[in-house]
């Protein structure tokens, strides 16, 4: 039975815009986004704008403070190590779960990535990139290792937004998230968590040696 398609509000559609804006880094960290502005900018009413700057917040893309516009929060490169220190054990409990195992949502994600033109928008990728993590999470069946992943998710998009220029070629991060999944796939767990370990410290180590 095919479902009836659902319309696209109008605050998605500009929570849609503002975010791919941001994860592009289109907006950079610390620009503020005055209601008045945006609704001017994009033809829309305030309270359109005021919920969807409220979803980003949700998805913490956007911090709002009393009295403050809407911003976009600097993630710093301690931020990064802060991150990374707190994300290697979370994949690590994944990479001892799913040794030896295909994970077909992770693959999907992958061939998603390898698959976008050279031109589509780095949002694109990142989006790519943190639904071939998740399902990888996901896949271990475990609620709370989720959950708790799920609270670094906007951190590691906002991040991810500074690793472009370390990826201009997709091809390069399409080819390490390859041997990634290989390394899971084909085990053992001591060969399936050094992969894991290897691809975390690798690819925030050429940001801040850069």
């Amino acid at each position: 039975m095919t479902l009836p398609l659902r319309p696209v509000s109008t605050v998605g559609a500009l929570a849609d815009a503002l975010r791919s804006r941001v994860l592009s880094g289109e907006i950079a960290p610390g620009t503020a986004l005055p209601e008045q502005e945006i609704a001017a900018s994009y033809g829309v009413a305030r309270p359109t704008v005021r919920e969807a700057l409220a979803t980003l917040v949700h998805e913490g893309l956007l911090r709002r403070e009393r009295n403050r516009s809407a911003y976009v929060p600097e993630v710093t490169l301690a931020d990064l190590d802060d991150l990374m220190y707190v994300r290697r054990p979370l994949e690590d409990l994944m990479a001892q779960a799913m040794a030896g195992h295909d994970v077909p949502q992770a693959e999907a994600a992958l061939q998603r990535m390898a698959a976008l033109p050279a031109d589509a928008p780095w949002s694109e990728t990142v989006a790519e990139h943190m639904a071939l993590h998740e399902a990888l999470v996901q896949a271990v069946g475990s609620p709370r290792l989720e959950r708790l992943y799920g609270v670094l998710a906007a951190e590691t998009r906002l991040g991810l937004v500074r690793l472009r220029e370390v990826y201009g070629d997709r091809d390069v991060l399409v080819r390490e998230h390859r041997e990634l999944l290989d390394a899971i796939a084909n085990g053992p767990r001591d060969a399936a968590r050094a992969a894991v370990a290897e691809h975390l410290s690798h690819s925030w180590g050429e940001q801040r040696d850069g």
